[in-house]
Formats: C-alpha cells, sequence, structure tokens
C-alpha cells in the first residue's frame, strides 16, 4: 500500500462547516477541469448547490484532505454514496469522485482518503465499495489495485462488468 509521504489530514466532510464546503466546491471545480474529470469547470448552478444537495442525501458522505489540521490547504476528495446488493442483502459504498490537486499527487492522498472511506464504509455495514475509473488513468488504477480494487466480474466466462450511462437531459 502507498503510504503518504506528506502527513495529510483526512477527515469526514462536514457538509455545514464553511471552510469543507469550500474545499468540497473548490477540489470538484478542479476535478472537473483536469482532464480525467472532463475538462470543463463546474457549471455556476453546481458550485452553488452542490453542497446543500449532498447534505441533503444521508446516503452521500464526502471525504476530504487537507494539509494539516489547521484544515486551511485543501489537497483531496472523495465523495461516495451508499447503494444497495440485492444479492448481499447489504449496503453497498459507490465511491463517485477521487480528486487529489495535481502538485499533491503521488504521495499517497488518495490511498489515505480511500482507506477513511472503507472504514466509513464497514461502519454502515457495506458489504462492498464500488468505482468506476478511466482505463487511460493508469496512476489512479494502480492507486485501486494496490488497495484491492479489481475488475468485476461474476463468471469468467461471462466477461467484465461494463460502466455505461445515458444522460437524461
Amino acid at each position: 500500500m502507498t503510504t503518504p509521504r506528506i502527513q495529510a489530514f483526512i477527515c469526514q466532510a462536514d457538509y455545514a462547516q464553511p471552510a469543507h464546503a469550500r474545499a468540497l466546491v473548490e477540489l470538484l471545480d478542479s476535478y472537473a477541469r483536469d482532464p480525467m474529470g472532463g475538462g470543463e469547470p463546474l457549471s455556476d448552478f453546481a458550485k452553488a448547490h452542490i453542497v446543500q444537495a449532498l447534505a441533503a442525501r444521508p446516503q452521500a458522505f464526502s471525504v476530504l484532505a487537507f494539509a494539516d489540521a489547521s484544515q486551511a490547504e485543501p489537497l483531496g476528495l472523495v465523495n461516495c454514496f451508499e447503494g444497495f446488493s440485492t444479492f448481499a442483502c447489504k449496503p453497498l459504498v459507490n465511491v463517485h469522485d477521487v480528486v487529489v490537486l495535481a502538485a499533491a499527487r503521488g504521495q499517497g492522498i488518495a490511498a489515505a482518503m480511500l482507506r477513511t472511506v472503507e472504514a466509513l464504509a464497514r461502519e454502515r455495514g457495506a458489504c462492498k465499495l464500488t468505482l468506476e475509473v478511466l482505463s487511460g488513468n493508469a496512476p489512479a488504477m494502480a492507486t485501486y489495485v494496490s488497495l484491492g480494487f479489481a475488475n468485476y466480474q461474476l463468471d469468467p466466462a461471462a466477461g467484465q462488468a461494463q460502466f455505461l450511462q445515458k444522460w437524461l437531459d
């Protein structure tokens, strides 16, 4: 496993705390602007409403990484949503966004945040973590594999699962 080379302060986000709310919007916008996040900034609507929308969903939680305990310099973010595994009849946690600022990458921050996510998922009684990653994002994939993530499949003869989407706009 990757160990942080900087001693980041990792915590579950408190959506009501202004410093956490600012960090979440700043980090999510940074991710959206990155080629791995689509290369476009968050909309003004998303910037204005994302924290309130997450706070309104009890199945949502986020983990933040800061440079230190002062929580003045945000470095990373993971947004998660609880779902449900019908086969296991237990909750699961989908890791929806993993963000580490470019200047802080390669320091083990994503791995540290994901270990916190795993602990929170276990507290919720989740049977598994899920996530999707672009095939060209080798550094992220290496981190996920080092933490025990693997491609989803039931029977190797049936192949691996594909992640599909359909926009409803």
